[in-house]
């Protein structure tokens, strides 16, 4: 990987500020860890990716349990168990063997950092900016790109129910997921999250006020939603989550980067012209 050092990239091109090198190069070991996580792969070198296992379990009576394998931004393995609430019943579901889940968070978080490091390389070493307003506006630049991919991490998307039912998620799994049943998978901060819904059909004739839900991250039990003239309400939610170390590390570093950004556009100042 191509890795630049943000905040040295800048300050190296600010002639009057070269003294605040040392202090910025003691950063640099964090700064460009968070750049390689996002880096684009080149050709020959996705493998490079390590496959890491996650186990997730649930704190109430064990109902779910699930083991995800997280290569980059792929889910290329799930297991997951679930024990229907009442009957106690057991299922067992797995990703298809041709099956892999772009998480979409992490490829939006690692686009958007290459998109930082594209406006830091439009500028070679020879190059010398002439105001502060100039290093400002590149700043600004910067830690738009970066602000927006942390929030990529931090603000999971919301979906509406049907959303959720009809996407490209529950063709993934073998033996197919059953209808009164669903799932998401979602990064929330630094944690790998499973979501997994029981449902339970309306009857046509209810006397039950049907409100469909809107659009959310997480839906609460009494949720509703119709889907193909059929409506559903949600009857169980079980959440499970775990902590994935360098997706914590990351959002550190993000925030190192955009204080560093902010430091230097205080040093600089707003030159005249």
């Amino acid at each position: 990987f191509i890795v630049i050092n943000i905040i040295e990239f800048i300050s190296s091109t600010v002639s009057e500020h070269k003294q605040n090198n040392n202090k910025i190069k003691s950063r640099q070991t964090g700064l460009e860890e968070a750049s390689r996580r996002f880096s684009m792969p080149t050709a020959g070198l996705e493998s490079q990716h390590k496959q890491e296992n996650f186990i997730l379990g649930s704190s109430t009576m064990d109902q779910v349990k699930g083991v995800l394998t997280l290569q980059g931004e792929a889910l290329t393995q799930a297991d997951i168990n679930l024990k229907i609430a009442k009957s106690s019943q057991a299922l067992h579901f797995q990703f298809r063997e041709d099956k892999q889940w772009k998480l979409q968070q992490i490829q939006d978080a690692r686009n958007h950092v290459n998109q930082a490091l594209q406006l830091l390389s439009s500028h070679d070493d020879s190059y010398h900016f002439k105001t502060g307003a100039e290093v400002n506006k590149l700043m600004d630049a910067v830690m738009l790109q970066l602000t927006r991919a942390r929030n990529r991490l931090t603000t999971p998307a919301s979906m509406t129910l049907p959303e959720l039912a009809t996407s490209g998620l529950m063709k993934m799994f073998t033996p197919p997921m059953p209808g009164d049943v669903m799932v998401n998978f979602y990064i929330n901060l630094s944690k790998l999250c499973l979501t997994v819904y029981q449902l339970h059909v309306l009857p046509p004739n209810t006397t039950k006020n049907f409100k469909p839900a809107g659009s959310s991250v997480l839906h609460n039990p009494g949720a509703m939603f119709e889907l193909n003239s059929n409506r559903f309400e949600v009857s169980h939610v079980h959440k499970v989550e775990s902590v994935v170390p360098w997706l914590n590390d990351t959002l550190v570093f993000f925030t190192i980067s955009l204080q560093l950004c902010q430091q230097l556009k205080d040093k600089v100042g707003v030159s005249p012209g």
